[in-house]
């Protein structure tokens, strides 16, 4: 265990934590809702930190990040827990561990920040993704590991559900590259689907690119729930109302965990989403989980010429040179080679 990093202690040993925007007002001997942070006698703890449930190399494109290092490898590491309890949950075996085993405790392989880096070193990976479950939660280890990478020339990548507080968001900012950041709906689908709110995820996504972190934005797209013109356009309109360049993410559900009824994401809506997105003015808008349909691929917002071909994760002609269009020279907004 570690002590948490921002909270506030109160009257009769509770504590107020802010590292997420619950806020939560734990009392001694409970959890918070993310059920990884622990009042004991007055003081809050983290109980995840340098628990390493997962721990992979993976392709920057399966974060999704497409405008950052294309082609990379990204050693990717998460604890358990989440402060989120979406029902569409495709990790939900480690996202809700705490909450739904408690009897259990809390697993995962002991590790320091010193072994994460060495091993993101070792691996040639160019980043490390904190990722898998919500990397606010375990925000301690995740920020040691964070500032010892940016040491050694390693980027750092959140994705993140974005359900962050001011504090804890210019906190990791400075040793933040990148951020995949989901806006999964609106309010009504966040009270319902994911119990939590739409308000805080937005002033995220604009305080990361307020503090210069390079963010993507991806919405899985849920038929019955989240798939109508009003909440897709919604979407669409706010992330260009921070910067149009934001690349976003349209992308297709499979049933799961517990939204088992509802049905894989037509290939048609994801298209319509994509079009309805660059009509609004958005630059950039990819189609995901759905390899070799052409969405995936980068296209000059200019003069829309092919300058990076996908398939799936896979990276073909990437013909960005110097972060601009080889062919009219136009700005192609990221972080590149």
């Amino acid at each position: 265990m570690k002590e948490a990093m921002l909270y506030e202690k109160l009257e009769e040993k509770k504590v107020r934590c802010f590292l997420c925007a619950h806020g939560c007002h734990i009392s001694p001997g409970k959890r918070g809702i993310c059920a990884v942070r622990e009042n004991i006698d007055g003081t809050l703890f983290s109980l995840v930190y340098g628990k390493i449930i997962s721990a992979h190399i993976d392709p920057i494109e399966k974060k999704p990040l497409f405008h950052f290092l294309p082609a990379s490898r990204s050693f990717s590491i998460s604890t358990v827990g989440c402060n989120f309890r979406c029902e569409h949950c495709q990790n939900y075996e480690i996202s809700q561990f705490p909450r739904e085993r408690p009897e259990v405790g809390i697993p995962g392989k002991d590790m320091t920040p010193e072994e994460i880096v060495n091993m993101a070193e070792a691996n040639k990976c160019e980043s490390i993704s904190y990722t898998y479950t919500e990397p606010t939660i375990f925000l301690e280890f995740a920020y040691d590991c964070a500032r010892l990478a940016r040491e050694k020339g390693i980027k750092n990548v959140f994705v993140s559900n974005g359900f962050m507080t001011p504090e804890s968001a210019r906190m990791i900012a400075p040793y933040l590259d990148g951020d995949n950041i989901d806006l999964k709906g609106g309010a009504d689908f966040y009270k319902k689907i994911c119990h939590a709110r739409v308000e805080p995820v937005k002033e995220t996504i604009k305080l990361m690119k307020e503090l210069g972190v390079w963010v993507e934005v991806t919405t899985l797209i849920i038929p019955g729930h989240n798939d109508s013109e009003e909440d897709l356009r919604s979407i669409a309109e706010f992330i260009k109302s921070v910067d149009p360049a934001i690349p976003w993410h349209v992308t297709q559900f499979y049933p799961t965990y517990k939204l088992m009824d509802a049905p894989r994401t037509p290939v048609k809506t994801l298209r319509w989403a994509r079009q309805m997105g660059l009509d609004t003015g958005l630059k950039y808008v990819y189609e995901g989980n759905v390899p070799g349909e052409g969405g995936e691929n980068t296209y000059c917002p200019d003069c829309r010429e092919p300058l990076i071909g996908r398939f799936g994760f896979s990276i073909g002609d990437n013909r960005i040179k110097d972060g601009s269009c080889f062919k009219c020279g136009a700005r192609i907004e990221g972080v590149w080679k």
